[in-house]
């Protein structure tokens, strides 16, 4: 997050806006700009907590990390900078839960690539704002209104239901699997036929169905649920809630805020950061998976065919086995010698 994406670059052409503002920066933040940029007050609100940490080491007060913001923090706002996410119900979700608790006349200004659907904002928020673009540049829009009235927001008309082998998944906008159970998990699901002992790390939990399938199956489990992602925390404790099942939640980019040993480590580990291809965080979850694993663990995760993982595992483990596969995706397992 050192480097500033092309929205902070477009931003940034017009400093001289925010100097005396008042600013509260939400979205999908993805640099530290919204901790450097000069203005009279900054708060920052992300529901992302790796962005949550490197943020709050530079400005150490008022970034906050939750689903919701608080509101009496945007009492003292009268200006939102938004970063357009790539997933427009999750935008709907954030923005009208924003200018729901900002004060009319508050200046609004959202920013965000072409490629991500920033071109919907107008619609979206045109009941409570009129948004007109004052700039374009390096693929992306900026769009300006002021606040005329206050909008609408009840979180649980944005919540998902859906059954999957008897397991209500309770999901929100921007978790992975909002829309219904994907072919990956469900592939990684039918390799826990038996009952698990054990403490067990479910990384990205997401909507927690992984832990959910494997806590109804082995109630003895002692599994730890973790995510970046606030809106997949809450559905997590959702999901389990709902179907009387146990587990712990937490807040952790990858490791950084676990500790101790584990007799599995599963994951579904994303590879997409936006548009592009990435394998930073499965290199992590592999490199790093000994430290964490007692010895004769186990690391079992699930990813695309294509995708290099075998390379990575046996580098890190001196080994490894495809439990199964089809053509699109394969379960990968490597225990810890």
């Amino acid at each position: 997050m050192s480097i500033f994406s092309p929205a902070s670059t477009m931003l940034l052409r017009h400093h001289n806006k925010f100097t005396k503002r008042h600013i509260v920066f939400s979205g999908n933040l993805q640099d530290t700009l919204s901790v450097q940029l000069e203005t009279e007050n900054s708060y920052i609100h992300t529901q992302q907590y790796h962005q949550w940490e490197t943020l709050n080491q530079i400005l150490q007060t008022n970034v906050y990390f939750s689903l919701l913001p608080i509101p009496s923090i945007l009492d003292n706002c009268d200006t939102l900078i938004y970063y357009w996410p790539n997933n427009k119900k999750k935008a709907q979700f954030q923005l009208q839960n924003l200018l729901s608790l900002l004060t009319c006349g508050s200046d609004i200004f959202i920013v965000g690539e072409y490629s991500s659907g920033i071109r919907s904002a107008h619609s979206m928020v045109e009941n409570w704002v009129n948004l007109i673009k004052i700039d374009s540049a390096h693929r992306c829009g900026l769009y300006y209104g002021s606040l005329t009235k206050r909008s609408y927001f009840n979180p649980c008309e944005f919540w998902h239901e859906h059954l999957t082998e008897g397991i209500t998944l309770k999901s929100l906008p921007g978790v992975f699997g909002y829309n219904g159970l994907d072919n990956g998990t469900k592939l990684l699901l039918s390799t826990f036929s038996e009952a698990i002992k054990g403490k067990i790390l479910d990384i990205g939990c997401g909507t927690g169905v992984i832990s959910a399938m494997i806590a109804n199956r082995s109630p003895l489990a002692d599994i730890i649920l973790t995510d970046v992602n606030a809106a997949a925390l809450v559905a997590s404790k959702a999901t389990l809630l709902c179907n009387n099942l146990k587990g712990t939640v937490v807040a952790s980019n990858i490791y950084s805020k676990i500790t101790g040993y584990f007799h599995m480590i599963v994951a579904n580990p994303p590879f997409h950061d936006g548009s592009k291809i990435t394998l930073d965080i499965a290199r992590t979850l592999i490199t790093d998976a000994p430290n964490f694993l007692y010895k004769g663990g186990e690391l079992r995760i699930v990813a695309n065919s294509f995708l290099p993982y075998q390379h990575m595992l046996n580098k890190v483990f001196g080994h490894h086995t495809v439990i199964i596969c089809n053509k699109y995706f394969k379960v990968y397992s490597a225990i810890k010698k």
